[in-house]
């Protein structure tokens, strides 16, 4: 097994195949020694027992208790025991017998010096209880092994997903912090181990995290504030001042820096999770309201299209933002036209908003939504944004439990909000929604 491919399992996985496989291999060494060991002791008690019938028989011969009558055999001879060669006394009358080879007998040869003269005692054992005990061992083994394998397998598999229990639970709650709730911690296990170790470690660089965090909000919602009050000042001195064309363009310049600390104080806001004031909103009416209000480029038309008796619960002013943002984005980077969209599609409030522009491709759909993002064709053309109409208006619709997404247009870019209604609004469908 190629280590790229055991790279891919998981801890838990990999600690059991190599229990297994560790176990295993003692259990086929242990197997095999056994089994060697068994043939081994059952082979030499087959033998010594041959060479017991062959010392009983040699006894006999010595002493001549088997002489016996004439006519009939002197000696009685063991099955399993022949004597090679004839003594020349005619007290003693033996038998003499061969045997056909085998291999499931042991034998033992003893010669004899008879008071006739010299004999071959050989006796011989069966082996058939040694085949018949290695076969009843092989038939424990073969089935035994296996499931004693499964045991150890299932038992490594309980024993390390309880181990690896708390590494799961820090997992977790890594995944489900977000920079809204860095005040959030993983559990530390009660035991003192070495995941213990890594949830405090964790925890540790997780407050750091927070600190540093929290410090860099506080910094820009300070620096957004207090750049306000200069900007104010100065955009009243640039108004009384002559006009000419280097005040009209300070003043612009002035304002984009104005819709700017504004917007970095909303985000402040909205990163700080600051409780909002939910109320009922008219969410019609509100899209209504900022989808006609003047904006700079007059050559560009905005068509309505607002379903009535669209109620949501929310922040009004927040909501607002979410409709102004969407609407300007759609006004800078549409050529003649912008249709604005609101319709009931099931329990969501879904806000459609379109232009005839160059659209947004479909590699930078998400990107548009990061922070200080602007495409290449938006910073040729753009004259205002500052890349955090999108973001903003994201993460408002996510705080009220809807999202903001990049669809397919008919012509331009098209970008579509939901936000859920007011429970108790009927549930229903106005208009048909394109498909994402």
């Amino acid at each position: 097994m190629s280590s790229r491919f055991t790279s891919r399992l998981s801890v838990r996985l990999r600690a059991t195949l190599a229990a297994t496989a560790i176990v295993a291999v003692a259990l086929a060494v242990a197997a095999a020694a056994l089994v060697s060991v068994l043939r081994g002791s059952l082979q030499d008690s087959a033998a010594a027992d041959a060479a017991r019938r062959a010392a009983i028989t040699a006894e006999l011969l010595v002493d001549g208790s088997g002489a016996g009558t004439a006519g009939s055999p002197g000696l009685a001879v063991d099955p399993d025991v022949v004597i090679i060669g004839e003594p020349p006394t005619r007290n003693v009358l033996v038998v003499p017998k061969q045997w056909t080879p085998s291999a499931t007998y042991t034998v033992v040869s003893k010669p004899v010096d008879t008071a006739g003269g010299k004999v071959l005692v050989q006796a011989r054992a069966s082996l058939q209880p040694v085949a018949t005990a290695l076969a009843t061992l092989w038939s424990v083994l073969l089935p035994g092994i296996p499931a004693l394998l499964l045991l150890v397998a299932g038992l490594t598999w309980l024993a390390v997903g309880r181990a690896l229990a708390p590494v799961s639970a820090i997992r977790q709650e890594l995944a489900d912090i977000t920079a809204s709730d860095l005040h959030r911690r993983v559990p530390v296990p009660p035991a003192g181990d070495e995941i213990a170790r890594l949830a405090a470690t964790t925890n540790r660089t997780l407050d750091r995290l927070e600190h540093a965090v929290v410090r860099h909000r506080r910094f820009v919602a300070d620096a957004a504030h207090e750049l306000r009050s200069p900007l104010a000042v100065l955009r009243a001195r640039l108004e009384i001042a002559p006009p000419q064309a280097l005040t009209t363009e300070a003043l612009t310049d002035v304002d984009r820096i104005q819709r700017l600390t504004t917007d970095l104080l909303l985000l402040a806001r909205l990163d700080a999770d600051e409780p909002t004031e939910h109320e009922e909103v008219d969410f019609g009416q509100v899209a209504a309201e900022e989808a006609s209000r003047a904006r700079s480029r007059t050559e560009v038309g905005v068509s309505l299209d607002i379903s009535s008796e669209i109620v949501v619960d929310g922040s009004g002013e927040q909501l607002r933002r979410v409709v102004a943002n969407l609407v300007d984005n759609a006004v800078r980077h549409a050529r003649t036209s912008v249709v604005v969209r609101l319709v009931r599609c099931g329990g969501d409030a879904v806000l459609e908003v379109d232009d005839d522009g160059p659209g947004i491709p479909p590699e930078h759909r998400e990107a548009v939504f990061d922070r200080f993002t602007r495409l290449d064709e938006a910073r040729a053309r753009d004259a205002g944004g500052s890349g955090l109409g999108l973001a903003i208006a994201r993460d408002i619709a996510v705080r009220h439990g809807g999202t903001v997404v990049v669809v397919d247009g008919t012509a331009g870019a098209s970008l579509r909000a939901s936000i859920p209604m007011r429970r108790g609004v009927p549930v229903s469908v106005d208009a048909q929604i394109r498909s994402s």
